[in-house]
C-alpha cells in the first residue's frame, strides 16, 4: 500500500528556501552550503535522506557532493553510472520518481537500497544556464508519492544548489586568475620602472 503524504504547510518551504538562500549568500564554501541544503531539504519534506550528486567532467558518473541521512556504507556502495535509466532520464531535465527502490529495475543498487531501508527516491536535475550539472535526490523510508508542491519545492532547492555550485566555480576561477593577473601587473609595472 502506498502512503500519500499529506501536503505540508507551504510556509515551511518558504522558511527552508530562505535558509538555503541565506547559506548560499553567507559562504563560498560549497561543501558547507551543500551540507546545509541537504539537511534542510530532508527536514522540510520529512524525508529519510537527501543527496546532491554531481556529474563527473566526462558526464559518465555521478559523484556525491553532499549527503544527509544516509549511511557511509550506502554512500560508498560503488560508482553511480550517469547512464543508468533513472539518472539519464533526470539528466534530460525532468524529475524522476521511483516508488519501490528495492524492486525497480532502473535502480543500480537495489539490494543496497533495501539494506538502507530506502523505499522511494525522487531525483530532480540541477541545472546551470540550461545545462544539467547534477541531481538533487531525496530518499524516503516508506513508498511515497510526492505532491506537486513538493516537487516544485525540490526544483527550487535544486536551482539554489546549482547557483551555489556556479558561485563556487566562479570564485575558484577568480582566485586562480587573481594570482596570474597580479603577476602580470607586477611585470608591467617593473617594465615601466625600467624606462
Amino acid at each position: 500500500m502506498l502512503k500519500d503524504k499529506p501536503s505540508l504547510v507551504p510556509r515551511r518551504y518558504y522558511v527552508d528556501l530562505y535558509e538555503t538562500a541565506k547559506a548560499i549568500n553567507s559562504s563560498l564554501q560549497v561543501r558547507e552550503v551543500m551540507s546545509i541544503l541537504t539537511r534542510n531539504t530532508a527536514a522540510a519534506i520529512d524525508a529519510k535522506g537527501c543527496a546532491v550528486l554531481l556529474l563527473s567532467p566526462d558526464r559518465k558518473q555521478l559523484w556525491h557532493g553532499a549527503t544527509w541521512g544516509l549511511s557511509d556504507s550506502y554512500i560508498n556502495k560503488g560508482p553511480l553510472s550517469a547512464d543508468s535509466s533513472i539518472a539519464e532520464a533526470c539528466i534530460k531535465a525532468h524529475p524522476i520518481l521511483v516508488l519501490k527502490a528495492s524492486e525497480d529495475e532502473r535502480i543500480q543498487y537495489r539490494e543496497e537500497a533495501k539494506k538502507e531501508s530506502i523505499a522511494s527516491i525522487l531525483s530532480v536535475p540541477l541545472t546551470v544556464k540550461g545545462e544539467v550539472v547534477g541531481i538533487l535526490r531525496v530518499y524516503t523510508s516508506d513508498p511515497r508519492m510526492f505532491p506537486e508542491e513538493e516537487v516544485n519545492f525540490l526544483g527550487a532547492i535544486a536551482d539554489l544548489a546549482a547557483i551555489a555550485l556556479q558561485n563556487a566555480r566562479l570564485y575558484e576561477w577568480v582566485k586562480r586568475n587573481e594570482i596570474d593577473i597580479g603577476h602580470d601587473l607586477l611585470e608591467w609595472y617593473a617594465s615601466w620602472e625600467g624606462q
